[in-house]
Parts: C-alpha cells; structure tokens; sequence
C-alpha cells in the first residue's frame, strides 16, 4: 500500500473552498468525469478530458504548456498544439468553479479543491488509513478500508482518455489497484475467509496469468480450504507457463509456498494472530485469599480488569475504580476476582480489603458489620468505630482518604449492599463479583463473566487431573468439559474426582457424565456441588420468577424468543418480558441478543429437575410444552403463506390452539424462520410422541426452507429421521408418509438420491390406503425431481403428470407450476425442446401472477436450464441471472450456489472459460443442491474452464477430487470424468 500515487495540493490546509451550487468533484479511476455536487458536467472532447487528467495528476502543481502538449500527444505534436491547450483550457474553466484552473508561469493548474474532491485522493486516504489499521492488529477494519477504496475504481482508470501520458498513468494506477487487492485478498486468509477468496483468485489468476502473487494468495486459499491436490497443481501451472512465457522459473516464495504445503506445515492451515503473555504481579501477604495455583485462562478478562484497577492511580484519571463482575454460580467469579487482585498488588501498597457478602445466601452480610471490620483492619481502634452505618461509612472514606488500597467486595447481593463499603478518594479501587448485574452501581465498570471457551475448559481440566492421563484420552477429555458445560467449578469438580481415583479413566468419568438425568448428581465432590450453587439462586426467586425459570427450562434449544416464551408461560409479551429480565439480572437466564434468551446447559437440567419436583399440577408441564409447539406451527404456517401464496399446504395442516406472530412482509417472515431454526427444530424433535406428533411433523413439513437454504439442513435431516421413526413405530400413517416425503426432500438436495426414492415411494404406497391430498400430489412430485436427476426422464415424465393432476385436483397452483417446471426439464433432457420452453413458461407466469419471489426463481432456474439444453444461451443466461438476484435476497444460499453452477455451464458453453470458473469456484464456497454430487458436478465443469485457460494441472487435480465423489456414489457421471483424464494421463 506504500507505493500508491498522492495527490496531496488538493488537500492543502489554506486552500479555502469556492462558493458554487454544489461540492465539485472529480474522477480519474474510471473514465474522467466532473460533478458540481450531483450534477454531471461536460468534460468535452477526448483531448479535453486528457489535459483535465493530466492536472488533476499534477498534485497541484502547475504544468507547463510544453508538458501538456508533451502529455496529449507525444515527441510528435499537431502544429496547432499549443492554440488547442489553449482552448481545451478555456473551455475547462467555462464548466468548472470560478478559480479552480488557473493560468500561472505560461502553464496551468487546478488549485482550490475541497478534501476528497478527487476519487483518487481518496482512495489513497483509504489505503493510507488501512495500512495504519493493519499495523495495529485492527485487520477487519483494514479490510473494508480497502474493500472502500478498491470500490472507487469504476472500469479502467482514464478510460478512453488519449495520449502518452495518460496510458503511463493508466498502468500505474492498475498496478496500485493490483496490489491493494492483494493486500485486501492477503486480509482475507488472516481472517478465514479463504473459501469465499477462491473464486475471486481464481478470476483474478485468468486475467493475470504471469502474476505470481496472486497465484501464491491462490494456493494458500486452495490449501486451507482443503484442497491441497488443486493448490499444488496452481503450482505446477505458474512453472509451466513462467518457462513458456518468460522462461524464468517461479520467485523463492512460491516454490518455499509449495514446499510448506507438500510437507503439510501446521502454521499454514489457519491464519494465527501474536497472544500478548501476561505478566507476573508479585504477591504480597494482606487479607485476598489465596490466588488457586492451577488458574487458567481468562487472559482478556484478566488485563481488561488490571487496567481498569491500575487506573485508580493514574495521574488525572478516576477518583475512584470499581469494577463489577456479574455471572451464573460456577462461573469463576471469585476465582477471577482475586487472581486480578493478586496482579493488581504492586498498585495499592497501602492494602488489599475482603470481605465475603454471602449475598446469595439467606442471610447476606450487613453493611455496617463488615464496615467495622474494614477500619479495624485499617487501624481503627474499637473505640473509635461510630454505631451508625452512616457514621461508619463516612470514617471508612476519611481512613482512606491519601492511601491506595484494594477492597474486594465477594458475593455481592445487589448495589445497596456494595455502595456502603466503596472508598471515596483517589488512588483505591474496588471489585465486586455478584450473581447480579449491577446496572443501578454508578460508574462502575460492568464485566460480564461467561463460561470457559473449549481450550480453556481443556487446559483446566488438564491441570487437575495431568497431562498423561488426558493426552491418552483427549476425545474423551473434551467431551467431559462439554458435559460441564465449561463451568469452571463443573470442571473443578469432575477433575478432582477424576485425580483421586487412579483406577478411573477419562472415558468412565466422560461416560457417568453422559447422562444427563444423572449429571447434577454426579458434579459434587467434598463440599463443592453444582446443584447447591444453583440452589442459592433459584431459593430466592419470587414465585412468579420460579415458575418462568422452571417451564423455560423445558424447551430443548439453544435460546428461545420473548414470542416463544410467553407461548410456554402462557402469559403477555410484556409480562413475560419483565420476568426474563428480572432472571437474567438473577445472572440464572441469558440474554442472547434483544428478545432471546438462554440458559447455560447445566442450569438448564437444574431448571428442568425444579419442574419435576416443583411444578403442580404435572400436566402443566406438557401443557407448556404442547403451547410452544403450536405457537411454532401457527407462526410457520404464516410464514408458508407468506412466502407461497395460494399454495393449499396450510389448508391440510393440523390445527394449531395457541396463536402465533403473524408477517406481512416476506423479508420479516424469513428473519424469523431463519432466526428460529435450532429451537423450531428442537422443538419437533421434543414433540415427537403421540398426542403432538402430527403436529410436530405439520411443523418440519412447512420449514423445508430451512433445508433448502443450507442453514439447518444438517439438524433438519437428523429430526426428519427421527419423525420417520417415531410415525412408524406409533403406526400413524398420516404423519409417517408426510415425513417421509421431507425426509426425501432432504435426502435429495444432499445428492442421496436412492435413499430418498425409497422414502418417497414408501410415502406413495402408504397414501394408497389413507389418501391424503398433501402426499398425493408431494410424492410423486418428488419421485419425478428425483428420476430427473437420476437421467431416468421416461419415468419423470409419467410421476410428474400424476403430480400435476393431483395439484390441479387440489386447486394448489404453486404446486402445479412447481411440477410444470419440472416436467419442463424432463423434457428438455429427452429432446422435445419446444414443448419444454413452453412449459416453463407457463411455470413462470402461474408464479409471477401469485407474486411468488422464491418459487419465481425456481421457475426461472428451470427455464435458464431448458434453454440452455436447447441451445438459446443467452437467454438462458438472462433467466438465471434473474433467478441468482432473488435467491440472493431471500438468502436460498444452496440455491445461489447451485445457480451459479448452471451459470458456470452457460459460459462455458459460450466458450468464455474464465466466467466460467468464477461461477464454479463460487458454487463451491457456497455449496449447492445436490450435495457431493452437484459438488463433483461444479468440479468437472471447473476443470474444463481450467483446461481451457490452460491451467491443465490444475484442471486435472479438480476432475480427480470429482472422480472420487463420483466412484465413492456409485454415479455414472464418472464415465465422462475417466474420459476426461485419459488425454492429460496419455500425454
């Protein structure tokens, strides 16, 4: 970013700004243009616009006419030349504020530009502020610094602009564009972002063949996206072609490049930023407890809470620090609490105060009590300690006052209790840790204290129990601190019992842990049990509050919404709202984000053993449960509706007793489907048992968005089985065939395309006896997208007939354009071209005339398909441009990857390879339909645009990768592939 041009005159302090209608503003990095605030003004003729260029490049400074002329036209000038500067210059002035061009010294200049009057000027400002923030570690906010600049170009920088000066200037304005696009693509990798920086490379190596970082940033991206055999074949291409063309071979750094990744070096798999190592604070006896000898981690916490004591000595900065800690029982508090204080030491020479307030106990100490013990501790004799909490108080800040001491304030009850006890004076600083966020403490700093991350969890755990022990069992290790939720004090005690039995193994303590109906029982060790710590806190719940906390605790999920919750509770969103609030300040429920809320796992078993035992009558228990499901399944339903209007599905759903939120706008609609999936989906799997399961399975049939976005595909199949199971096992045939047609739904998007034939015919022969209008027309729907993809078109045809004459029985025109297009597609691919276009377009107007944008789309997908089969690819391409922009908008991502793949054959078709394998790459950074197959798919089409571009090392390690899906499948594609590889394995 060093090497970039400046234009600094143009921002010079002193250069006061004319008076005009609008800002003036001006272009370079495109074709050269001027604007008086939004107003586009002439900049006139080809030369006109080179001699405008040429002093905007100038810096300010001005040029003479000789240089001018030299700049438009070279050793070899007109006759007239100098009368043509002239003129071009006097026109200039006509368009542009009154005393920006100049005439100076027989030359001329543009002087008095406001700051960032020019494109160029600031992108430089840009790339300047980037490269600060990389230097300091802020490398997102590098990132889109430069993303911001590289936005500025707009085409070729002084496109169309004549003249030998221009053209240098155009090269050397590419070249820094090149180069910040490195830079930015090199931020990309330092932060993870190597599968979406693929396709972009990719691109960029075709334009640029002989640029060899490009081709190193290539390969790295190729690498960590787990694609070593492609990365090492960008290699060999950038050899060959170095040699053909230039016959140099690579630079050191990308042959070391290939070497790091031939001997597979761990530090090139993920991008690593540098840990700052805590430093050591000297520990000096006073009343702190002992600092735990096996602390670990909390490093950021740590410093955040060193600095903030630290500054309480600080020349001009805070009278007084205090730093309040807030977290569930368990958490660590204390344990960060005095490990802080401990470091904080050297701080506060005068003395460290503590005091445990047993706030979350039945009995929390009293001001007053524990102030008594401070100004003893500080000197004060008993005779001189006042009897008054007010009295005590204000000698407690007189003592203070002029001496620098710490007071660790343990197990706060609330604010009231703390203020009493803080000192008043310069130089000493309090931390407090409570159950309680103390939002009503002023000032004070507010820590939030979460569980440990996994590393943490692990590297405690290892501590305890040993490092032996724990690397002969590291699986199991980790899934004893995921059992614990990664609660330090779960941890604590699973490690303590583990190291005082020496018979024990990791596995048998992972294995008693496993149990979730036994877990709390099993985390106790001395007098240290997880289930006392939540007691504490759950005993001083109101009853209203102990209610909320118990039935909460019923719904499976990661977090649930205020809507979802005042389904369970059965009670108003805004009374609902106050009682989670009230439980997360208790630190028992977290609040996720606005409106969402969660229990930490462990909490959450305590929760749920409350409502065996507390909760009365029991069948309130599944009467909570039972509201949140039609909750879900009224508010989906609308969402089906919203997205397929006029579709029947909603008509034949189970009737839901409990309302749910209702959307007028598609785009809220899929915010909530997409924002619910894991608790949606946890609570159909909660529901499978007889008296809500068609119900549970109503709700999996009306989310298969989920699926098809490739936001919960994985955990959508998973509980789709499960609903198979659960159907057959209670012989209800009604919900057993309509999951069984999702089911198959799921197993064909992910490319399983015998599985799923065998759940959608076994829907078909169960709706033979029980008639049911959904299945009838989604089953063999289904079995035709499945024959279509399978090459089995004869069989296609005669399914998707069946199902267009079951959609049309039922009235459900969505459906019967979903099946139109379908068969339109069938029919391309057995030849009968003609009737194929025409049937996809009855598809897209039934979807357009509904005002369906998704499944208008689909429609459109299946119409860029058919035309391309049928030769017409240009229009092709436009139907699946359309299609691409509204999967994009209704974040269909599988389906944006799947179009891009058909975009990719398109070019390719059209003999323009490079378009091609950007679609590709960027097909397989999404994903798409179909799963490995379509995956193996977009690999083949890659490796041909490849071949094409003559990268055919590369293009060979893409058909390998794609024989190997095709071969492990069972596909026949893997016919054409074999094929494919035999020229390349021949030469």
């Amino acid at each position: 970013m060093d090497g970039g041009p400046r234009v600094p005159e143009q921002r010079r302090a002193g250069s006061a700004p004319v008076a005009e209608p609008g800002p003036l503003r001006f272009g370079v990095l495109g074709p050269v243009r001027a604007w008086h605030g939004e107003e586009a003004l002439s900049t006139g003729s080809p030369q006109q616009r080179a001699l405008l260029a040429a002093l905007l490049l100038r810096e300010g400074r001005t040029a003479t006419a000789a240089e001018l002329i030299d700049a438009l036209w070279g050793p070899e000038p007109p006759s007239q030349a100098l009368a043509a500067v002239r003129t071009y210059a006097s026109r200039l002035r006509k368009v542009l504020s009154h005393g920006v061009l100049i005439s100076e010294s027989g030359g001329y200049a543009i002087r008095g530009l406001r700051e960032g009057a020019l494109d160029l000027a600031i992108a430089q400002d840009l790339a300047a502020e980037a490269e600060k923030a990389r230097g300091s570690g802020e490398l997102g906010r590098a990132r889109a610094l430069l993303n911001q600049a590289l936005d500025l170009w707009d085409g070729e920088p002084l496109a169309g602009v004549p003249g030998p000066y221009a053209e240098a200037q155009r090269a050397r304005l590419e070249e820094w564009r090149l180069g910040l696009l490195e830079t930015r693509l090199d931020l990309d990798l330092e932060q993870g972002c190597h599968a979406e920086a693929v396709s972009e490379l990719t691109a960029l190596t075709a334009a640029h063949p002989l640029r060899e970082r490009l081709r190193e940033l290539l390969m790295l991206a190729l690498y960590r996206s787990g694609r070593q055999a492609e990365a090492l074949a960008v290699y060999a291409d950038t050899r060959r072609l170095l040699s053909e063309e230039l016959g140099v071979d690579p630079r050191p750094g990308l042959s070391e490049l290939q070497q790091r990744i031939l001997q597979a070096d761990p530090a090139l798999a993920e991008p690593s930023a540098p840990v700052t190592e805590p430093t050591a604070a000297p520990v000096r006896p006073a009343q702190l407890p002992a600092s735990v000898p096996d602390f670990t981690g909390r490093s950021s916490f740590v410093t955040d809470l060193t600095e903030v004591l630290s500054s309480a000595s600080e020349a001009g900065g805070r009278v007084m620090a205090v730093s309040a800690l807030a977290g569930i029982g368990g958490v660590g508090k204390t344990t960060l609490a005095v490990h802080v204080a401990h470091r904080a030491r050297p701080v506060f020479p005068d003395g460290q105060l503590y005091v445990d307030l047993q706030g979350a106990g039945p009995r929390p100490a009293e001001p007053e009590t524990v102030l008594g013990s401070f100004l003893r501790a500080l000197g004060t004799a008993d005779a001189n300690i006042p009897d008054t909490l007010e009295e005590r108080a204000a000698l407690y800040r007189s003592v203070l006052d002029g001496r620098r001491v710490l007071v660790l304030l343990d197990n706060a009850k609330d604010a009231a209790q703390v203020r009493p006890l803080l000192p008043g004076t310069e130089g000493c600083a309090a931390l407090v840790t409570s159950r309680v966020r103390m939002l009503d403490l002023a000032g004070a700093h507010l820590v939030d204290l979460d569980v440990m991350c996994p590393d943490e969890a692990l590297a405690l755990f290892t501590r305890i129990v040993g490092e032996e022990r724990v690397a002969a069992e590291r699986k199991a290790a980790l899934d004893v601190v995921a059992a614990c939720g990664f609660l330090p004090l779960a941890i604590r005690i699973a490690a303590s019992r583990l190291a005082s039995r020496r018979t024990w193994t990791v596995s048998v303590l992972a294995a008693k842990l496993a149990d979730e109906r036994r877990r709390l029982d099993e985390l106790q060790a001395g007098d240290l049990a997880v289930k006392a710590t939540f007691e504490l806190g759950y005993g001083q719940l109101e009853p209203p509050q102990a209610r909320a906390f118990r039935l909460l605790g019923l719904a499976d999920g990661p977090d649930i919404s205020l809507a979802a919750a005042a389904a369970v509770l059965d009670l108003p969103t805004e009374e609902t709202e106050d009682l989670l609030e009230s439980l997360v300040d208790t630190s028992l429920l977290e609040s996720a984000a606005p409106g969402r809320y969660r229990f930490h796992d462990l909490v959450r078993l305590y929760a749920r053993s409350c409502a065996e035992r507390d909760e009365w009558p029991p069948q309130e228990r599944e009467a909570a449960m039972s509201r949140v499901l039609d909750f879900y399944l009224a508010t989906a339903a609308g969402v089906y509706a919203v997205e397929r209007p006029g579709d029947r599905t909603v008509a034949h759903l189970e009737q839901s007793r409990y309302e749910g939120q209702l959307f007028s706008d598609a785009a809220k609609a899929t915010d909530w489907l997409h924002a619910e999936a894991e608790p949606l989906l946890a609570c159909v799997q909660q529901s499978l048992r007889p008296a809500t399961l068609r119900r549970a399975v109503d709700l999996l049939l009306v989310t298969i968005d989920l699926a098809e976005s490739g936001a919960g595909s994985r955990r959508y199949e998973t509980t789709a089985m499960a609903a198979c199971e659960a159907a057959a096992a209670g012989g209800d045939r009604h919900a057993e065939m309509r999951a069984r047609i999702t089911l198959a739904q799921v197993l064909s998007q992910s490319g399983r395309f015998e599985a799923a034939e065998r759940e959608a015919k076994c829907a078909d022969s169960l709706n033979e006896a029980a008639v049911d209008p959904w299945t009838s027309s989604a089953a063999p729907n289904q079995l035709g997208i499945i024959a279509i993809c399978r090459s089995m078109y004869a069989n296609a045809e005669l399914y998707l007939l069946r199902a267009i004459q079951a959609f049309q029985t039922d009235e459900n025109k969505p459906g019967e354009a979903s099946a139109v297009c379908n068969l339109s597609r069938t029919l391309a691919s057995m030849g009968r071209s003609s009737q194929a276009i025409e049937l996809a377009e009855r598809g897209i107007r039934i979807y357009d005339e509904l005002g369906m944008s998704v499944r208008l789309a689909n429609a459109r997908y299946a119409s860029g398909i058919v035309l391309m089969q049928a030769g017409r690819l240009q229009e092709a391409l436009e139907q699946l441009d359309r299609a691409l922009r509204i999967f994009i908008e209704s974040r269909q991502r599988l389906w944006e990857g799947t179009t891009h793949f058909r975009i990719a054959q398109v070019h390719l078709s059209a003999h323009r390879p490079a378009q091609a394998a950007q679609h590709a790459e960027q097909a397989l950074a999404i994903g798409c339909i179909g799963g490995d197959w379509m995956r193996a798919n977009t690999l083949t089409i890659l490796g041909k645009a490849l071949g094409a571009l003559d990268q055919p090392d590369r293009a060979r390690a893409c058909w390998l990768d794609a024989l190997r899906i095709y071969e492990a499948t069972g596909s026949a594609e893997a016919v054409e592939v074999r094929s494919l590889l035999s020229p390349i394995a021949a030469a």
